[in-house]
């Protein structure tokens, strides 16, 4: 075991701006990132006794950060898009269909139009998803579609969480921009 030590006193001083600087080059916005850093450093605090000595206090810290961030990112995008998109990826007619982001009830009664609406949908979606690099559409359908766990996806496809993130992001944006053009 090292003898690194863990001094929360000297934290401010020491890691402040450190972990700012490596928050708002993944955030680019000045207040979260610092909410997430006074997050860090609470977490820290309430976490002292799982401080086990084997990396720096500073290293320690940014793996907190780390999950912090991702936090970040995850609350976001779970907040986006809620119900967004329900299409049927098989040509079975007595299937609701897949929710792309979350179940929620319809109150309203399903009319012929709609269901027409809705397969138009699944044939633009499928059309846009061809024309993504294979990374980008690969990693869509497993997190958007499949609803794979962050840590499954990264594994299986040897990414980074930040890296599933930042390729999410590229695929939502061209998705939204091909839907666009072929649907609306």
């Amino acid at each position: 075991m090292s003898n690194h030590q863990i001094n929360p006193n000297k934290w401010i001083d020491l890691y402040s701006d450190y972990l700012f600087n490596y928050t708002i080059s993944r955030v680019s916005d000045r207040e979260i990132a610092q909410d997430l850093v006074q997050d860090t450093f609470l977490a820290g605090l309430k976490s002292m006794k799982n401080f086990k000595g084997e990396a720096s206090e500073r290293t320690w810290l940014i793996s907190i950060l780390k999950r912090k961030i991702i936090d970040h990112y995850r609350k976001i995008n779970s907040n986006k898009g809620k119900a967004e998109v329900r299409i049927s990826y098989n040509n079975d007619s007595e299937t609701e269909g897949d929710w792309l982001e979350e179940r929620v009830a319809d109150p309203f009664d399903k009319t012929a139009e709609d269901k027409l609406q809705n397969n138009e949908l699944g044939d633009a979606i499928n059309i846009c998803l061809s024309k993504l690099p294979e990374k980008q559409a690969e990693v869509f359908r497993m997190k958007t579609i499949l609803s794979y766990e962050t840590e499954v996806i990264c594994n299986e496809l040897n990414i980074t969480a930040s890296n599933l993130w930042v390729i999410i992001h590229r695929a939502r944006t061209a998705m939204a921009s091909c839907l666009e053009e072929n649907w609306f």
